[in-house]
């Protein structure tokens, strides 16, 4: 087990390092530049004052020199310091990460826990109601669009019914409240966009959860149990659901970057003072320090999701580790 998680690990490397030079190569190709958006503001700027704000940002060198540069205050933990306000990008970086994990863990934990408990449901009941109204919801999860959803149920529960707040971590006189009043408030706003970045996920859960308990109950050993007289709990939730679940962790190395990609959009949406609102204006501003640090930390996320799963895939079927 240590030999497949250290080859895991050093896997990491060489993702995170083609990642970024994908995102440097992206960046510089793309339309616009820095200094361009900043001297819109003054057509009378003259050559040589752009060419000294290139100077100043280490904008006028070569791409490779440039990203070879960044490379090596990457190796050091140090991202540069951001083109708008001269901060460092790691301190901007650290004020809106725990924002963006903690909505993601929770949509998480939503996911997991609603989707294993419908698949496993709707695999015993299988073509009766309860199934079948599964099965709608599921290709309604499909069918929506995560940000048209996000506006819908901004309407209705923000500002036709009022219940639920719209926008936001906390709410005004935040501290001034006490230690589970503040709990209570950061709850209820979680309410809204975990639920629009739970929706997806569910759905495509739900259904494998379902089809790969359906098929463990129809193996012969289940059979077999049945045929001894054991409980019922104890063959679904021992025998069963332990071989049921390799399907479902593999899908959770797809279901994190599905997450955190689309974390990005309804945080925009719901004003969540995460990374996402934190990359959206970056990359309006053409600030490369913050757009680079912040891909490469949601990169890092990704990819430490997908080696959790390996992980738990390989904890669950003792083949994985032995290969």
């Amino acid at each position: 087990m240590k030999r497949y998680i250290l080859k895991r690990l050093l896997l990491i490397i060489p993702v995170l390092f083609g990642i970024t030079i994908i995102t440097f190569a992206i960046i510089h190709i793309t339309p616009g530049s820095f200094t361009a958006v900043n001297m819109q503001m003054d057509p009378h700027a003259s050559p040589d004052s752009i060419a000294r704000l290139k100077a100043l940002y280490g904008l006028d060198k070569p791409a490779h020199i440039q990203y070879w540069e960044w490379l090596k205050r990457f190796a050091r933990l140090d991202f540069g310091r951001s083109f708008i306000d001269n901060r460092p990008v790691i301190d901007k970086i650290g004020e809106r990460l725990p924002a963006t994990i903690l909505l993601n863990v929770c949509a998480l934990m939503v996911i997991y826990f609603i989707s294993l408990i419908t698949g496993i449901y709707a695999a015993l009941k299988r073509n009766r109601a309860f199934d079948k109204i599964t099965t709608g919801i599921t290709f309604a999860g499909y069918s929506i669009p995560d940000f048209w959803l996000a506006l819908l149920l901004m309407m209705l529960f923000g500002v036709y019914l009022r219940v639920l707040p719209v926008s936001g971590l906390v709410s005004v006189g935040f501290e001034n409240m006490n230690f589970w009043q503040k709990t209570a408030d950061i709850l209820w706003h979680l309410i809204l966009p975990v639920s629009v970045a739970a929706f997806t996920g569910l759905a495509s859960l739900t259904r494998y959860m379902k089809s790969s308990m359906v098929d463990t109950l129809s193996q012969l050993y289940i059979k077999a149990a049945y045929a001894k007289g054991l409980p019922e709990k104890r063959i679904i939730f021992v025998s069963a659901l332990k071989n049921s679940l390799l399907p479902v962790i593999t899908i959770l190395g797809l279901t994190l970057p599905a997450l955190i990609g689309g974390s990005f959009i309804f945080e925009v949406i719901f004003s969540w003072p995460g990374m996402g609102r934190l990359m959206y204006s970056a990359l309006l501003t053409f600030d490369y320090p913050v757009v680079m640090g912040g891909i490469t930390i949601a990169a890092f996320l990704t990819v430490l999701g997908n080696f959790i799963a390996d992980i738990a895939y390989a904890y669950v079927d003792p083949r994985i580790r032995y290969k």
